[in-house]
């Protein structure tokens, strides 16, 4: 009885242990033809590019390529691109001297505030500077970047001479903006950020605006000139209007429209009645038809005691006729 026991265990253990052969032998060949599968991806789309000849050298370039490419980087990255930048340059300029384009001869014409030297180094022109590598575009753009410099020409005639012609703007008036004062040309340009002393006697106007509106106005108020010497300040109010403060304190609030008819009108008034010479604060001429006058409080209050004076001596007179 024990053996046809053992018999049927060993049968038992037979389909068992095939079945866990079974999934290997299926991983096996799954893997096989995935494999297969690439190899014939391979051959049918890299084929022609593994087949191609790479040119004798081709390593090697590739190599200086990565070695300057990694050497540009770190240069960039380390800040020094202007300072290699200016090395090769003056290597460039001293061959191109080395063979007689060194600039010899520079000729100059239009400057009156700025200084030869200014010029030159506002142009980027050095003394190790070559005609041959000269950028006449790109020096005339730095010149021209000047607040000063309105118009500039640059002009190479080889071998050696160099022509910078340059038409400088003139400080015309003083403009305060937010209670800072600049030096500004006609057109508005500010021309230095503050005043040195040789501009503080120019026209001063204030106000957003002023500085581009400034031209017309003062060369309006320089038909008077009686009136422009006593002017300290030219105020443009609202970017519509301008109003006067004068030396002595007084302001003149002017119209929007037509300004001169309303200097006009208050030259007369001065040369006729001597008014700004008076005891006032301020001469509003906005309106067409008819001038307002503010007394100082000092006037004003000796006004009101000679109008009381006036009224009780006017009174008297009337009781003693009676």
């Amino acid at each position: 009885m024990p053996k046809p026991v053992a018999t049927v265990a060993g049968r038992l253990r037979q389909p068992l242990q095939r079945r866990r052969g079974a999934p290997r032998r299926a991983r096996g060949a799954s893997s096989s033809a995935t494999l297969s599968r690439w190899r014939r991806f391979a051959r049918r789309w890299l084929g022609p590019i593994l087949e191609i000849d790479p040119p004798r050298g081709l390593g090697a370039a590739a190599a200086i390529l990565i070695i300057g490419g990694s050497v540009a980087y770190g240069v960039v990255r380390g800040g020094h691109a202007d300072a290699m930048a200016t090395e090769v340059q003056d290597a460039a300029d001293d061959a191109a001297s080395a063979v007689g384009f060194r600039i010899s001869e520079i000729a100059l014409t239009g400057e009156h505030h700025l200084s030869r030297e200014d010029i030159l180094h506002l142009a980027g022109i050095t003394g190790r500077t070559s005609l041959l590598f000269l950028d006449a575009a790109h020096a005339r753009a730095r010149l021209l970047a000047d607040p000063w410099i309105a118009e500039a020409t640059v002009l190479k005639l080889y071998p050696d001479r160099l022509r910078i012609g340059i038409n400088e703007r003139a400080a015309y008036a003083l403009w305060q903006k937010d209670g800072h004062v600049a030096v500004i040309a006609a057109d508005g340009t500010v021309l230095e950020p503050d005043v040195p002393p040789q501009f503080s006697s120019l026209p001063l106007v204030v106000g957003q605006g002023a500085a581009h509106e400034a031209r017309d106005f003062l060369a309006l108020t320089a038909r008077y000139p009686a009136l422009a010497r006593q002017v300290a300040a030219s105020v443009l109010v609202a970017d519509r209007r301008w109003n006067l403060h004068l030396q002595n304190g007084v302001e003149i609030l002017l119209p929007e429209d037509d300004p001169e008819r309303a200097l006009q009108t208050l030259t007369d008034l001065d040369r006729d009645k001597k008014l700004l010479s008076r005891d006032i604060t301020m001469v509003d001429l906005r309106l067409p038809d008819r001038v307002f006058v503010r007394l100082s409080d000092a006037a004003a209050a000796a006004r009101d005691e000679a109008l009381k004076a006036a009224e009780k001596a006017a009174k008297k007179k009337k009781g003693g006729e009676a």
